[in-house]
């Protein structure tokens, strides 16, 4: 499913690996969320890879298909603090 304000939301935020800015809104790789031959994942599957990290993690440079798996999954629950974070400003 497509969500326009949180790809913007997510290309606001660093990077999640290096905290880099420009990033890009990384979809996942997995089947499980939908991504297919010519599919990309749900958007509420994406995370902050500034151009280098997207390039490593679309291309498997660091890790395998299954290491992946549970690197996205760690990722997406730091991008859901970050983003909670972003629009709970007050909490601290």
């Amino acid at each position: 499913m497509r969500n326009a304000s949180r790809l913007a939301a997510i290309r606001k935020l660093p990077c999640v690996v290096c905290g880099r800015s420009p990033v890009d809104a990384a979809h996942s790789n997995q089947s499980s969320h939908g991504k297919g031959m010519g599919l990309k994942a749900c958007d509420s599957k994406t995370i902050p890879l500034c151009r280098n990290h997207h390039v490593e993690y679309d291309q498997f440079q660091k890790m395998n298909r299954s290491e992946s798996v549970e690197w996205f999954a760690k990722m997406l629950e730091k991008t859901e603090r970050m983003l909670n974070i972003k629009h709970n400003e007050d909490v601290f």
